[in-house]
């Protein structure tokens, strides 16, 4: 299966308003680009930790609302901070009220003030991972019967994580896009331990499709995103904060898939 290069854009509900966010969900999916998602954390992660910032889930309702053609998700959500039937209910919901172009992100969590400021408890990486494994199949199961279903059917999963033993396993399990991270070497080497997990339970492996995301200083020339594709990746996100939301380097990766 050769998969085409597709473009997406994270804009970090961080250090803006609302409205400069929702601005620039507009201009990005007039700048053409295939996806925009969230992120799903309570405060931001970057500069004064008690800037304005603003819940994923009613946002992503927002941005449904707002865009018309683009797929739309949280890159990615964390299971630990909502029961697992209710994320589900919740998601098949989003799907709704954009048409079905909701893709579900998943993770296990990592950042703990967003755990300790609401109440949740962090526990370890192992207690949260086994936590995400056991998650997975009660959110597909609670999306399956939800009055009305998803309007696809079925919601696309991506999961964002590079564990190799377990997360990389249940991607190959359960994922429809693997969310990775690294240098380019890093990357191929991940994402070949995901195609060892896809033929040990027997799926082909280029039914996953697989992102990497950029930051205004990680961006790079051709090379760069070029040596990403040698690497396995075909989906591009770039990612920007508030205030001002710039698109630049937005623009740079829809300019360099213009001209492959």
């Amino acid at each position: 299966m050769t998969r085409p290069i597709r473009i997406g854009f994270q804009a970090r509900p961080q250090h803006g308003g609302y409205d400069a966010m929702r601005a620039s969900w507009v201009e990005a999916e007039a700048l053409g680009v295939d996806a925009i998602y969230n992120w799903d954390h309570f405060y931001p992660l970057y500069g004064d930790p008690d800037g304005l910032h603003f819940e994923c889930w009613t946002t992503l309702a927002g941005l449904a609302e707002a865009t018309s053609r683009v797929e739309i998700g949280a890159m990615v959500t964390c299971v630990s901070y909502r029961n697992q039937n209710l994320l589900a209910d919740m998601a098949r919901t989003v799907d709704h009220i954009s048409g079905g172009r909701l893709v579900l992100g998943l993770g296990s969590g990592w950042f703990e003030p967003d755990y300790t400021a609401f109440g949740y408890e962090f526990g370890t990486a192992i207690t949260r991972l086994h936590a995400f494994r056991d998650a997975l199949p009660v959110i597909r199961e609670r999306m399956a019967i939800g009055n009305p279903p998803p309007v696809r059917g079925r919601i696309p999963i991506m999961i964002g994580g590079g564990g190799e033993k377990v997360m990389l396993r249940l991607v190959a399990e359960h994922a429809d896009i693997w969310h990775g991270f690294g240098t380019p070497d890093e990357y191929r080497r991940k994402s070949g331990v995901l195609d060892a997990h896809c033929a040990a339970i027997g799926r082909d492996p280029a039914e996953i499709e697989r992102s990497v995301m950029f930051e205004a200083h990680e961006l790079g020339g051709d090379d760069l995103f070029d040596a990403y594709v040698d690497a396995g990746a075909t989906y591009f996100f770039y990612s920007a904060p508030g205030p001002d939301y710039d698109l630049d380097g937005l623009r740079l990766l829809l300019d360099w898939r213009s001209r492959r």
